[in-house]
């Protein structure tokens, strides 16, 4: 017991000391006697715990020591390695190639480890009470970190040296203005232009490398730091003048793209106004009225699409005369503020200014601006000819229209004229005659629409219009034909009259036929009265009878009249004179009729009238012989000279 308390105490007056002791050189003899020493602490659990622990420590310190110093040469070997690699341009022909010496070139990223390990072994031995441990000459963090500054450097100088050179070379590219003499060319310049813009844009994170390697040298403190930040301007000052000179680049190209569009726009323009010329060249101005109205309805939309491009045509001229009158200059932003970011965005053109610049030789423009000016001015001339000359041929055929027309009402009216039928009788001549009247009526009212007709053809003729021969020969074979149609609407009415006088005569004559029998019916009755009164009544009758033969002579003698207007191969025709003679029989048997019956009747009247006067004294006989016969001679001498009187 007392034995193990001495080891116990003997074990912590010791353990101060121990970590003085265990150095890297004489870990191992300490630790053979440790192991004696050990073998007698066993039995205490304290002094073993300890005595373990700090073994431990001893063991890992010294092993992690091994692995500094192993990673430390490792590292150091793989810088230079990495140096000889990287001078090496040479890669392998192959992505998986590529990948894979890409992946062997990753795999060494101990540095951080190594310093960390190195911070971790200081740690512990200071944790220990132990002397800190001081990596040899050459295996210094210091002497790494100034191999990898010599490495970034040459890094550096390697890589700037890529830049300024690609820079350079893309410099002069972007200098050259060969973009082409038509929209096609320029298109294509444009679009090479945008692949040189990604290609630049792309590239930008290549100068940012380049910057952010110069960035950890000045971090780093590196001991040639001007030179370093030197070249790095130089690197920025070249990228920044290659995005001016892409810019500029951008907007000269633009500025002929724009130009080569407006003269695509005048080549569209022209080619429009060549297929309008054709259609205002030709010769079509119609067949007949329908046709004309068609293409003057057609010319009229052709003129809408003139006066639309009117417009067109003044933008394209605006446009055009923009890069022959005005200088081409932009606002140009400063180049300062973008001198840490150097962001560039392709087909952006605010960077930079062209003054002065010109896509074209502005004399070149302005003759095309002439140009177009000229032929749209020729074609809206063409226009308005050709407008005029449909508006000359709707007013031809509008009058020839209207000649057919006039000719089919004529050739209309010279059938009807040209009838034979004079009517049956006088009701069928006095409607026909009323219906040539109405047609000589619409004659009158036709006449002074054709007059117009004429007259208008007259002036086109005066005028010279190009179809004067052909209306002068209408105007010509219609008035002939109007003059035949007066001719026939005249010989058609003389007939017709004629007609109407020869059923006139007949009916007049049948009509004094009728009357003559009747008044021989009247005359040549017998009766003469049964007495005077009846007697009286038919002298009186009769003498209604005589007045109206008597009268009738002028009927007679009308008809006469009305022979002698009738044609003469009509009035010395034997149906008018025998109609004649026996009228002119039949009323003289009228006449002596008349006479031989007022004779009778007065013979008639007078006997009844002597017969009348005799029977009236034979009854005053009678009377005054009774009244003799009864008469009483008076007494008295009054009342006898009374009687006497009587």
């Amino acid at each position: 017991m007392h034995a193990r308390r001495r080891h116990r105490r003997c074990a912590l007056l010791l353990l101060p000391q121990l970590p003085r002791l265990f150095d890297r050189w004489k870990l191992c003899s300490l630790f053979d006697n440790w192991l004696g020493i050990r073998n007698h602490w066993l039995s205490s659990d304290v002094a073993h715990f300890i005595v373990i622990k700090v073994l431990d420590n001893a063991i890992e310190t010294e092993k992690m020591i091994e692995k500094y110093e192993s990673l430390a040469s490792d590292l150091l070997e793989w810088i230079e390695q990495t140096i000889i690699i990287l001078n090496n341009r040479k890669f392998a022909n192959s992505l998986v190639g590529v990948q894979q010496q890409l992946q062997a070139f990753n795999t060494f990223t101990e540095k951080g480890n190594l310093e960390v390990l190195l911070f971790t072994i200081q740690s512990k031995m200071r944790a220990n009470n132990q002397k800190v441990y001081m990596p040899r000459e050459g295996k210094l963090i210091s002497d790494i970190n100034k191999e990898k500054l010599e490495q970034l450097a040459r890094r550096f100088d390697r890589k700037a040296a890529m830049r300024e050179t690609w820079l350079s070379e893309n410099q002069r590219l972007v200098s050259q203005d060969n973009f082409g003499f038509d929209l096609q060319a320029v298109e294509a310049a444009t679009k090479k232009h945008e692949a040189i813009e990604t290609d630049i844009a792309a590239y930008e994170e290549r100068v940012q490398a380049v910057l952010a390697v110069a960035k950890e040298l000045e971090v780093e403190r590196y001991h040639d730091i001007k030179r370093i930040a030197a070249r790095k301007d130089n690197v920025i000052r070249l990228w920044e003048y290659l995005l001016e000179l892409l810019k500029a680049r951008r907007q000269r190209l633009e500025m002929n793209l724009g130009l080569q569009r407006v003269f695509q726009e005048m080549l569209y323009i022209m080619d429009w106004m060549d297929e309008m010329k054709m259609l205002l060249l030709s010769q079509d101005y119609g067949k007949h009225l329908l046709g004309v109205e068609d293409l003057l309805q057609k010319h009229a939309l052709v003129e809408a699409d003139i006066a639309i491009q009117a417009d067109r045509v003044k933008a394209v001229i605006n446009n055009a005369n923009q890069y022959s009158v005005t200088d081409s200059v932009t606002q140009i932003k400063s180049l300062s503020d973008h001198h840490i970011s150097l962001k560039y965005i392709p087909g952006e053109s605010t960077f930079v200014s062209c003054p002065g610049y010109k896509p074209c030789d502005p004399q070149v423009i302005q003759d095309r601006v002439a140009h177009l000016e000229f032929c749209y001015q020729e074609l809206t001339q063409l226009a308005a000819e050709r407008r005029a000359r449909l508006e000359e041929s709707r007013r031809l055929w509008k009058f020839f229209w209207e000649m057919a027309e006039e000719e089919g009402w004529i050739r209309e009216k010279e059938q009807i004229l040209s009838s034979m039928e004079h009517g049956k009788d006088l009701t069928g001549a006095v409607r026909l005659l009323s219906q040539q009247r109405a047609l000589e009526d619409e004659m009158s009212g036709r006449a002074g629409h054709l007059q117009h007709t004429i007259a208008e053809g007259q002036a086109m003729v005066d005028a010279g219009h190009f179809g004067a021969a052909k209306i002068q020969e209408r105007i010509s074979d219609l008035q002939a034909q109007w003059v035949a149609l007066e001719q026939l609407a005249a010989a058609r009415k003389k007939r017709l009259e004629e007609a109407l006088a020869m059923h006139q005569f007949q009916a007049d004559a049948d009509d004094v036929d009728a009357w003559t029998l009747d008044a021989l019916r009247i005359v040549s009755s017998g009766e003469t009265g049964h007495d005077e009164f009846s007697t009286q009544a038919l002298v009186r009758k009769h003498k209604d009878a005589a007045a109206e033969v008597a009268s009738y002579r002028s009927v007679i003698d009308s008809l006469h009249e009305q022979v002698a207007l009738l044609p003469n191969e009509e009035a010395k025709s034997e149906d008018v004179q025998g109609r004649l003679v026996g009228i002119e029989e039949r009323y003289r048997e009228v006449s002596e009729l008349t006479k031989l019956r007022k004779q009778a009747l007065q013979d008639a009247l007078a006997l009844y009238k002597m017969m009348s006067e005799a029977n009236a004294c034979e009854v005053w006989i009678d009377d005054k012989e009774q009244w003799l016969n009864s008469m009483e001679i008076p007494e008295k001498l009054e009342d006898l000279e009374v009687i006497q009187h009587r």
